[in-house]
């Protein structure tokens, strides 16, 4: 089926209780194993692209093998723009097609966030483009995205926040973070249900990889719709690649490794 936004799919997460797989893609064999496995789960799915792998190749390129798999699966699939990092970029992804678009302003003072937010809300908003933007800062570091320690979101910032930028989802920082984790992540859930006391919109759960399926579970129960992994699938394929190279060394075949690669994933 063509691409479809991410609005009804996380309003449909949010009154069902449940959240929608959000995942970072870096190839092809990626895009195929992400839809392979939503197709498998008959689940909705979004797959997204940062910054930085936009840089590596293009919006174009992404986004054309998105929509490729899209149009031959039979569950939604979304295409996300992850952690966009300026108001320009996030009209470059809107121009090519995206169906969700992130603007990440939380490395800026509060009314900074909510200018540039509201900006990209707004120029999305005639074609119907939903878009997420996130308060308080989630911590680590991945690619060229460096949170440092990170900072909470707090739940009446969050309040003003979402009803002054007019954004369809808010990513909240309650104490995960990117990249691969240093000991046992402590998530602050109680934060958490408090947000949702106060924000109507959908939530969402970056650094989401390491986490247990418990904590996920739990921060889901509390009103998280969107769950965003990068990580794992990263070190999911490189595993699968290193395998075959460790078993056959003389392989030259790109196909041999990343078909395990894909499987891995």
């Amino acid at each position: 089926m063509p691409l479809v936004t991410t609005k009804q799919m996380l309003l449909d997460a949010q009154k069902g209780g449940y959240a929608v797989g959000a995942f970072n893609v870096e190839n092809m064999e990626m895009v195929q194993a992400v839809i392979a496995a939503a197709e498998e789960l008959k689940a909705p799915v979004i797959m997204q692209t940062t910054p930085s792998t936009v840089k590596y190749a293009s919006l174009a390129y992404y986004y054309a093998n998105a929509r490729t798999a899209a149009e031959a699966a039979g569950v939604p699939v979304a295409i996300h723009l992850d952690h966009g990092d300026s108001f320009e970029l996030a009209m470059q992804a809107l121009r090519e097609g995206y169906t969700s678009i992130m603007i990440d302003g939380s490395h800026s003072v509060f009314e900074e966030n909510i200018a540039v937010s509201k900006a990209v809300a707004d120029a999305c908003a005639p074609s119907g483009v939903p878009v997420e933007a996130e308060l308080g800062k989630v911590g680590g570091k991945e690619d060229d995205l460096d949170g440092g320690s990170g900072g909470y979101t707090d739940p009446m910032e969050a309040k003003e926040f979402a009803e002054r930028t007019g954004v369809s989802s808010l990513a909240v920082a309650i104490g995960t973070a990117h990249g691969v984790y240093v000991g046992e992540p402590k998530l602050d859930l109680d934060r958490l249900s408090e947000i949702r006391k106060v924000v109507d919109i959908p939530l969402v759960l970056h650094g989401a990889s390491g986490l247990t399926d418990e904590a996920v579970r739990e921060s889901i129960k509390r009103g998280i719709c969107k769950v965003n992994f990068a990580t794992e699938l990263r070190i999911a394929y490189s595993d699968g690649v290193k395998e075959v190279l460790a078993q056959t060394p003389d392989v030259f075949d790109p196909k041999k490794y990343g078909v395990v690669g894909r499987e891995h994933v």
